[in-house]
């Protein structure tokens, strides 16, 4: 390892940082100058990566949890010649830019992961390591090994600091990812104070309890610095690993390294003094030596090199392994078969169970079609219903397990998930209970604004919930999913619009979807053919039952309440129309024309009945209908009572009519 080079590259990569912070006076100093020697020993040494292919499926992927930190990656992206040009980091946080403030996936070349809100970054990596686990095990063979990378990730206290990623660790050393190697740069200072003013843990302590290996270094000494990666990636002994990294955050600018001042931008006022202290030049910003170009150039030839070497193992894998070849090839394609509905069978006509028990049936017969689809439960397989049968248990023993056990961590299962789809290899879901979305509500924003195919089963979807009473019950939490921009929130009716609200979430590869179903039964609604259903799903609304005389009046619903606007249509006579809108994201998505075939503007008279916060129906309904909601919190009783007491059901919706 050349630390002479390195160590002048690690110090150029501080100037590029802080001539970007001050250009556009706004961003974070503290880690990228903090940990440019880390950055120079992995982008420099330790890293396996290839700029000139940055999707290489044998990399080493790195992810930046504490993405505040975001110009210690674009320097060094920049550095090892990324297409993240010297332009690129002038124009750092500024409009349409490829270096926004934090980390943005498909934005920037060689960015792995949109890591916001701390911690999200340490899941994401979780995720990853699965997936890589998962891909070795699935596609690797005796004579071609195509996948052995290592997933990197760089994290601070403020990452440790948040649920989701001690939610994260627990799950890596219980499942043994050893291709995991978390670095911790540990300065000792949070945003708003020395560290000590919050947390007195024993980091190494902390993770050997959880079944990691902890090692604990000084983060300026690059030579230790590499031999802790190597050691790291080369122990394939069942544990993810820690690298506790000591580093001074803001070092360079002498009047806050080291203190909180250090951590955003409070240093951009130095820079002038603290670039002539590491030996910058003074009329030249964002500069980088010719022996630092020549360095990483060299750099970037020898990575080609290792690219292409592995181009030759995957071509005579590929040939040799054709079927598996085909199934990598549809799996990075998110490809779908498009006869996916016709793999579902049909459920019989007197059919009555929870959407749920519907949702596991058809589940299961996707997953026969789909080997890429896995799934996983907060500890609630046996309520979530959503296990593939003979699809094996994922472990450190049992690498290619379709069955995620996530325990009781929503929030980490939900970063988690968005790692797998990252990665791109697998597609993934996870369930638990509707009313525990908001515990992971922020991942699955950060699925919606990232545009990945993950999917939520979301089962015990309302009042109907019954007994477990008001905390369980969860009114307004559809309505709080359906505000998520770039989310496909669907609640089905019946075993038939989830057949098709499955195919719908498969069918999707620009973002996630949720899948809202029942505990309680429900009948099918067969008015209509079977196809006529679940291709109605996939237009988010369709006339689930159409008037038999002239329009006068349209009943609107979704989920377990359809049923009651199917029984009211049946009484109030020939001029009702039906319409189920499983999905306002998909329905809104069709064109005028379509919609106004399903709404017509010409009948104001409408009805619109749903378990839930009433709020976001009335855009349906118009200011001359009604919505029939529930505007407060339930109640402890049998969910039949319940549903009865605030008023779903049947006669409501004929009061309401008349």
């Amino acid at each position: 390892m050349n630390t002479v080079i390195l160590s002048k590259a690690a110090n150029e990569a501080r100037g590029l940082s802080m001539d970007a912070v001050h250009a556009c006076n706004s961003g974070h100093l503290g880690l990228p100058l903090g940990c440019a020697e880390i950055g120079a020993v992995l982008f420099g040494e330790s890293l396996r990566h290839c700029p000139d292919a940055p999707k290489w499926l044998n990399r080493d992927r790195f992810i930046l949890s504490a993405g505040h930190g975001s110009m210690f990656l674009y320097g060094w992206l920049h550095l090892s010649g990324y297409r993240v040009s010297r332009n690129d980091l002038k124009n750092f946080r500024q409009l349409h830019s490829v270096t926004p403030g934090h980390p943005e996936f498909r934005e920037t070349p060689g960015v792995e992961a949109t890591t916001g809100p701390l911690g999200q970054g340490v899941g994401n990596a979780v995720g990853y390591a699965i997936s890589g686990k998962r891909a070795a095990a699935r596609f690797n063979t005796a004579q071609h090994v195509i996948f052995d990378h290592h997933v990197i990730a760089l994290m601070g206290d403020g990452c440790l600091q948040e649920g989701v990623a001690k939610e994260a660790i627990a799950f890596a050393g219980h499942n043994g990812l050893d291709n995991l190697v978390l670095i911790y740069d540990s300065n000792d200072v949070t945003l708003d104070a020395m560290a000590d003013v919050s947390q007195s843990e024993n980091a190494e302590a902390y993770f050997q309890s959880q079944n990691w290996d902890a090692v604990t270094i000084d983060g300026h000494d690059m030579v230790a610095i590499a031999a802790a990666v190597a050691k790291a990636k080369s122990d394939d002994n069942g544990r993810p690993k820690v690298i506790i990294a000591k580093t001074v955050i803001g070092k360079g600018i002498p009047e806050v390294a080291g203190t909180a001042k250090g951590h955003g931008e409070g240093g951009a006022k130095f820079i002038e003094s603290a670039r002539a202290g590491l030996g910058l030049p003074a009329d030249e910003h964002f500069y980088v030596s010719g022996e630092t170009e020549a360095f990483f150039a060299a750099r970037k030839a020898a990575l080609k090199g290792e690219f292409d070497a592995w181009q030759s193992v995957y071509e005579a894998w590929a040939a040799a392994n054709p079927a598996l070849a085909n199934e990598l090839s549809d799996s990075l394609a998110l490809a779908v078969p498009t006869d996916l509905s016709s793999k579902i069978p049909a459920f019989a006509a007197d059919y009555k169970d929870a959407t749920r028990s519907a949702g596991s049936t058809v589940l299961n017969a996707v997953a026969k079609a789909m080997p890429q689809v896995i799934t996983g439960s907060a500890d609630l397989f046996g309520s979530t219903k959503n296990y593939i049968k003979d699809g094996g248990d994922f472990s450190a023993k049992n690498a290619l397990g379709r069955n995620i056990w996530f325990g009781i961590r929503e929030h980490a299962m939900g970063a988690i998930c968005n790692g797998i789809a990252y990665d791109g290899l697998f597609r993934a879901s996870g369930a638990t209970f509707l009313v525990f979305a908001d515990y992971l509500r922020g991942s699955i924003r950060l699925a919606a604004l990232a545009g990945l195919p993950v999917t939520y089963i979301f089962t015990h979807d309302s009042i109907g919930v019954g007994e477990d009473g008001p905390t369980h019950q969860p009114v307004e939490t559809v309505s709080g999913l359906r505000v998520i921009p770039n989310l496909d929130v669907i609640r089905p009716a019946d075993a038939e619009e989830t057949a098709g609200a499955f195919v719908a979430a498969m069918s999707r590869t620009d973002g996630p979807t949720a899948l809202i179903l029942t505990r309680q039964a429900v009948p099918l609604m067969n008015e209509l053919s079977v196809d006529a259903r679940r291709d109605g799903v996939l237009r988010g609304g369709y006339v689930v039952k159409k008037e038999s005389g002239k329009l006068e009046a349209i009943l609107i619903s979704c989920g377990s309440e359809l049923q009651h606007a199917m029984a009211a249509a049946e009484e109030l006579g020939a001029g009702v129309r039906v319409v189920s809108i499983p999905c306002f994201e998909l329905f809104d998505r069709q064109s005028d024309e379509y919609r106004e075939s399903v709404l017509p503007q010409a009948c104001s008279k409408r009805i619109a009945i749903e378990a839930g916060v009433s709020g976001l129906w009335w855009k349906y309904v118009g200011s001359a209908g009604k919505v029939l909601g529930i505007d407060r919190f339930g109640i402890s009783a049998p969910g039949g009572v319940v549903m009865k007491e605030l008023g779903m059901t049947k006669d409501h919706v004929i009061t309401a009519a008349r």
